[in-house]
């Protein structure tokens, strides 16, 4: 059986083509550009495939995923130039007359943690992935099931309380200004330093800053929800990075309520190389025939 993924992000799209066991036969990538211009790539590239089964896409957003709204299926009111608005789903199925399932780029990675954990016997019941890169973005699976119910959880921009190193630097959001996303995505170290982010030393200030800020999220996640794990993937993470968050996030957190282990609690993805996407599609995928 031949599942097809879609990893939509805002500076590349991932396309993949698996099976039920969640192994990548074929996959491809290209930068993204115009609405019309990627998403026919994406069409160009599963038209070589005459088996396959369903697709399943894990997009950047905000995105619609209420089926019972007029615009399921779209990007909506992104940041990212030309694509608001982009009816996603809608021009996939004008292609290809098999199922399609449509969730977050966040979403999309929470689910392929949550199936990876079962296949590690870690079995957990419920998780958090959060994505740190060109953008920042958290999924929430809980009984194989996401959370979200008006729309998808917006984990990237919730609030939180300034470094007092960092208190000159506004943010970089559009909408917020320095909400999470703002003040951690990849693209706010040039905005401080003028350096991209992979030219900063771990040694650099900006670093502590960072799991500051980053650390107040798995703290708010963790009193909210209190997930089996808390996954943080996406560009901007490393496991040196992870460890100055697990300092910080033990000192916010004071002992207040028990973890276990942080070093198994705020974690790196199981799939390599950012790839848990990839898996959450084959598994949404054959959910979606399943169906």
């Amino acid at each position: 059986m031949l599942l097809g993924s879609i990893e939509a992000g805002g500076t590349k799209f991932v396309c993949a083509v698996g099976n039920e066991d969640y192994r990548i036969m074929d996959s491809t990538k290209f930068p993204t550009t115009t609405p019309a211009e990627t998403l026919q790539k994406c069409i160009d590239y599963f038209k070589q495939f005459n088996d396959l089964q369903a697709i399943s896409i894990a997009s950047f957003g905000p995105i619609e995923i209420r089926r019972n709204s007029p615009k399921y299926g779209y990007i909506t009111n992104t940041p990212k130039p030309g694509w608001a608005d982009t009816d996603f789903v809608g021009t996939l199925k004008k292609a290809f007359n098999v199922p399609i399932a449509w969730t977050t780029d966040v979403n999309g990675s929470a689910y392929g943690e949550y199936v990876l954990s079962t296949l590690f016997n870690q079995r957990l019941r419920s998780l958090v992935y959060f994505t740190i890169g060109t953008g920042v973005g958290g999924g929430a699976v809980v009984d194989g099931h996401f959370l979200g119910d008006l729309g998808h959880p917006e984990m990237g921009h919730i609030r939180v309380k300034r470094h007092p190193d960092d208190l000159d630097f506004s943010g970089i959001c559009p909408f917020h200004g320095d909400c999470l996303e703002g003040l951690v995505s990849g693209p706010t170290f040039e905005a401080r330093t003028g350096k991209k982010g992979q030219d900063v030393p771990l040694d650099d200030h900006v670093w502590d800053i960072m799991a500051y800020y980053v650390a107040q999220a798995a703290l708010d996640t963790t009193l909210m929800m209190r997930p089996g794990k808390i996954i943080f993937g996406g560009g901007v993470v490393s496991e040196p990075f992870l460890a100055k968050v697990r300092d910080e996030f033990a000192k916010l957190l004071d002992n207040y309520v028990e973890v276990g282990d942080l070093k198994d609690y705020i974690t790196m993805p199981l799939a390599k190389n950012n790839g848990s996407a990839t898996i959450g599609n084959f598994a949404l995928a054959l959910k979606a025939i399943l169906e």
